[in-house]
């Protein structure tokens, strides 16, 4: 699952720098950035240390997905938004949920701890990129993303909490972070604002 969610993850995240015209240096900056500050933030608050320092083969697997990116750059028109990368992002979202579950439930921390690493996990790395490239981070005010990854969270408590094996429990949650993360996709799903719900004026 890690495996897969770094690869995912930095080909996304330099796919979006390269759109911005970042230079050789920053897409990677960004992409490692998108692959490795969520699973950092989630080490840190389980009290190890970060995945990313402790093997050269975990930069390695980063570096590979920023070169797919560079890669897809040269023969597509608009590699953050061409299917390929939309799956990659559902792909890597649910990886790093479902590794943030796992690795919070090995902590024995709460029912909210579980939810809240699994998503932390799944969404940091893409909201401290978006940082990066000067912007808001996208999951606070668009898409259906950071929803994803709380549903699949919750997914792996509840099966984990009613005695299911936990190799079947982290298939749930990658099944159901990937699946609601590309219906959403599909259907254009948004969580409304309190604008839309008439809460306050526009």
């Amino acid at each position: 699952m890690n495996t897969i969610g770094l690869i995912a993850f930095a080909l996304v995240g330099s796919a979006k720098a390269i759109r911005e015209k970042f230079d050789l240096f920053g897409i990677t900056v960004v992409g490692l950035a998108m692959a490795f500050a969520g699973g950092t933030t989630r080490d840190l608050l389980v009290s190890r240390v970060p995945l990313a320092l402790q093997s050269p083969i975990e930069i390695s697997l980063g570096l590979l997905g920023v070169g797919l990116a560079i890669a897809l750059s040269a023969v597509l028109p608009s590699p953050d938004t061409h299917p390929i990368t939309l799956v990659s992002d559902a792909i890597g979202l649910a990886a790093f949920a479902t590794t943030g579950a796992i690795v919070a439930t090995e902590a024995n921390v709460s029912a909210f701890g579980v939810v809240a690493i699994a998503t932390i996990n799944a969404v940091g790395g893409g909201a401290f990129a978006d940082i990066l490239l000067d912007r808001s981070p996208f999951i606070l005010f668009d898409d259906f993303y950071a929803s994803c990854a709380v549903l699949g969270g919750s997914t792996y408590w509840v099966a984990m909490s009613v005695g299911t094996v936990g190799s079947t429990a982290a298939v749930m949650c990658a099944v159901v972070t990937v699946g609601t993360r590309l219906v959403a996709v599909t259907y254009d799903w948004n969580l409304p604002t309190a604008q839309k719900l008439g809460l306050i004026r526009s």
